[in-house]
């Protein structure tokens, strides 16, 4: 009995220090992007899209796919928002992905785009909570592709942390341990329908 609270004890200290690791991680800004292939934005929250259109009108990789686009948003809405009208050359650069629902899924939509176009490096936007998880599965769907992360963060990762961002961090933390509990056991991927973005 005493051998399992200390077990209990000690797993339950490593879950908090990689919490606290983790909350750090996702609140550090990106670094200078590499020139790539492609850029991938995934949907889901703030400034993400707007990162990736910055990144693809400054010349960091020639085509861009948002991830996870819901069924009423078009590319005319999304550059109207950037300045940016159909007839810009960037539109034609654009492609939305309107498949995925999850982070899963859009580690799917990824690598069959980037099958698609012939892409072997790409940039990956997304928040700096979701960064790690993402680049995971989608290594994990497409183990060929290099991946670069480009996290972004947000406005509320800015500010003190309030309940609502914890518990978020909490659940984002948890997915990220089950993602690398599954790639490390090779487990199928049955997790779609449990995963959110």
């Amino acid at each position: 009995m005493k051998r399992l609270f200390l077990t209990c004890l000690a797993l339950g200290g490593l879950w908090l220090a990689g919490f606290t690791w983790f909350i750090q991680d996702a609140s550090k800004a990106s670094v200078t992007a590499p020139v790539c292939d492609g850029i991938v934005a995934l949907t889901g929250g703030e400034q993400r899209v707007d990162t990736g259109i910055t990144l693809l009108r400054g010349g960091y990789g020639h085509l861009l796919l948002i991830s996870g686009v819901g069924p009423h948003v078009t590319l005319q809405h999304i550059l109207h928002l950037q300045q940016e009208s159909l007839s810009s050359p960037l539109a034609e650069r654009i492609t939305l992905g309107r498949r995925a629902t999850s982070t899963i899924g859009n580690a799917h939509e990824t690598a069959q785009w980037a099958r698609d176009n012939h892409l072997h490096r790409l940039l990956i936007v997304t928040a700096g909570y979701h960064i790690r998880r993402a680049v995971l599965e989608i290594h994990r769907v497409a183990p060929d592709l290099a991946l670069v992360p480009y996290p972004v963060v947000p406005l509320a990762l800015q500010a003190p942390l309030s309940r609502r961002i914890l518990f978020l961090m909490f659940r984002e933390y948890n997915k990220f341990i089950g993602a690398e509990i599954c790639v490390l056991t090779g487990l199928p991927d049955g997790r779609e329908g449990l995963d959110g973005a």
